[in-house]
Formats: C-alpha cells, sequence, structure tokens
C-alpha cells in the first residue's frame, strides 16, 4: 500500500479514470456488436443508423482518451466496410 499523500490521490485518480474509461469501452464495444449483428441480418437503413451510433461511441471514447484515435479509426473503417459490402449485395 502506498505511503505518501501524493501516491495516495494517484491511487484514487486512477480509479476514478479507470471507472470512466471501462464506461466508455463498454458502450463502444456494445454498439459496435450491435451495428455488426444487425449487417449480418440484411437491414441496411437500420445497419446504417446503428453504424452511425458505432461511430458517434467511438467518437466519444476517442474524445475522453479511453481509445487511441488510430484504434477507433480501425474500427471505423472495418464497421464501414461491412456495411459497404451490405450495400454491394443490396444493389446487385
Amino acid at each position: 500500500m502506498a505511503n505518501h499523500k501524493s501516491a495516495l490521490k494517484r491511487i484514487r485518480v486512477n480509479k476514478r479514470r479507470r471507472l470512466e474509461n471501462r464506461l466508455h469501452i463498454s458502450r463502444v464495444r456494445t454498439e459496435l456488436r450491435q451495428a455488426r449483428d444487425i449487417i449480418a441480418s440484411g437491414d441496411y437503413e437500420a445497419a446504417c443508423q446503428a453504424v452511425r451510433a458505432a461511430i458517434r461511441a467511438l467518437d466519444k471514447a476517442v474524445r475522453s482518451g479511453a481509445l487511441h484515435r488510430n484504434n477507433a479509426a480501425r474500427r471505423k473503417s472495418r464497421l464501414m466496410a461491412r456495411l459497404n459490402a451490405l450495400a454491394a449485395t443490396r444493389k446487385a
């Protein structure tokens, strides 16, 4: 256990930040899973809305510092690739 006053404060601050980051990351995972499931179901209109919500959650996580911007960009890119594949099968 920490003995110094500054170390005790650091523990408290880290705990608060960890909980905040977990909240954002949990939200991102949920939104991404829902978007992937809707894309797999084949409903293009619902998929567009779900992808929009997932991208919004990713951007919020980056803004808060819970995710690195490149990590979010990679996830958005992969999600959009799936959505575009769905759109291509819809047109064909």
